[in-house]
């Protein structure tokens, strides 16, 4: 059931992207006249349609459907969707429109100004849509994180061997100061950080950071966690501990004389005891105690934690437009320096490179409007951020060609568009077939 659920996000996602973005070309393309052959949901490989508008079932109900100019339908294969744009070398490979005398309503017979235009629109429309929800998600329910500041880092095996230390407190990598505490990994990787420097107890430290770790940083989530103190709040009414002497405010420093620091400290020790008693030493203002606790099966005592501050911010509706803008650019920005990982091969950061697998992992295991926006927006960006790589199938290599025909006044040939358009989606299947190989490795591990 929980993986149906993914699947179908995964799917509704996808295809408002894929609208989203195509909507753009076919918004442009009408604007200057251009006709528009066909909008597609998915591809219609081998003409197989799941559904189209000049089907006979569709035209029957809609008579005047077949005469529209525009096609539109819902084709098999889930790997994106398209406009064809009459007069354009598209994906499609389809060079018998080319043969005819130029057309006023193709593509090819426009202004390369306008038909840039045609080809940004797609990644416009992805960056629009993508501010509006983020202005959407600070308006209702705004922004909250834990801060990095005063918050002390619990590290794993690769932190550690990078000479992270749990209890240190990150206050700055190279001249950037982290303002929140989830992204400092994300932070180390995108920044290219070469040192960091930390509070470690009350001496000052710099940490220089080894440049070829940061390929194991982006394939190892969890080097900060945030380490939490072993502080009670309240015990639960179902705690085998409920009406014990344990207040609001006790630290457990130790268990049965093992050192527990933090609440990661704790659960080895817990576990090992787990259907028995144990003795925590408790840290009461300036007084030391000894208290017997029970543990469940589970390896649990029953408290509820003092847990760190979390910073959160609510906006007015005027403020929500500033603020889900600055969130889109951010997102933006982090996903440039991401991409900018990916192609430098020493990071190794290609591997962290996903399908669709990887993208259902990141949905909820059931519905959560707050994620689902969240993640249509960062989905957003990254389509755009994508399209606009200067790859000849993409959209970024079309505007590239444009942009070269609009400062040499030099119109490349048909043979050279074909060419590079086959080239481009050569690449394309390549990157397919590494990030499907990807999945199938983590899958696997």
């Amino acid at each position: 059931m929980v993986v149906l659920v993914k699947i179908l996000q995964v799917i509704l996602a996808l295809s408002v992207l894929i609208i989203i973005h195509e909507a753009g070309h076919f918004t442009f393309a009408k604007l200057f006249g251009i006709r528009v052959d066909k909008f597609f949901l998915f591809f219609d490989a081998g003409g197989f349609k799941l559904f189209s508008t000049k089907g006979k079932f569709f035209t029957k109900l809609f008579p005047k459907a077949a005469s529209w100019e525009t096609e539109y339908g819902i084709g098999w294969l889930p790997l994106g969707g398209y406009c064809k744009i009459a007069g354009m070398i598209d994906e499609s490979m389809d060079l018998e429109g080319m043969k005819r005398d130029p057309q006023p309503w193709e593509f090819r017979t426009h202004r390369p100004w306008q038909r840039l235009l045609v080809m940004a629109g797609g990644v416009l429309y992805n960056f629009i849509f993508a501010v509006i929800a983020f202005i959407i998600l600070a308006g209702i329910w705004g922004d909250a994180y834990v801060p990095n500041e005063g918050n002390c880092i619990y590290v794993n095996e690769l932190s550690e061997e990078m000479g992270f230390r749990t209890g240190d407190r990150i206050l700055a990598f190279d001249n950037y100061v982290p303002e929140d505490f989830s992204m400092l990994q994300a932070d180390l990787a995108r920044r290219n950080v070469r040192k960091a420097t930390v509070l470690r107890g009350t001496d000052t430290l710099d940490i220089y950071i080894d440049q070829s770790l940061i390929g194991a940083v982006l394939q190892n989530p969890g080097m900060f966690d945030l380490a939490v103190p072993f502080v009670v709040d309240s015990l639960m009414t179902d705690s085998p501990n409920y009406g014990s002497d344990l207040r609001h405010g006790d630290r457990i420093a130790a268990i049965d004389s093992i050192a527990v620091p933090y609440v990661q400290d704790s659960r080895a020790v817990l576990e090992a005891r787990a259907g028995g008693t144990a003795v925590a030493t408790v840290l009461r203002d300036a007084d030391t105690l000894s208290v017997p606790l029970q543990v469940d099966s589970a390896g649990h005592v029953g408290v509820y934690l003092v847990m760190p501050e979390v910073i959160r911010r609510d906006y007015t509706a005027l403020q929500a437009i500033p603020a889900g803008a600055k969130m889109a650019w951010e997102s933006v920005a982090g996903y440039v320096r991401d991409l900018r990982l990916v192609f430098t091969p020493r990071t190794k950061a290609y591997k962290s490179v996903g399908s669709f697998i990887a993208i259902g992992q990141v949905f909820p295991s059931s519905w959560n409007s707050y994620q689902f926006l969240y993640l249509l927006a960062i989905l957003s960006i990254m389509l755009g951020v994508m399209n606009l790589l200067p790859i000849p199938a993409l959209d970024g290599g079309h505007i590239l060609i444009c942009l070269f025909e609009m400062l040499t006044g030099r119109k490349p040939g048909e043979k050279f568009l074909v060419v590079t358009q086959f080239i481009g989606m050569i690449l394309l299947l390549l990157l397919m077939i590494l990030a499907f190989g990807n999945d199938i490795a983590r899958l696997i591990k």
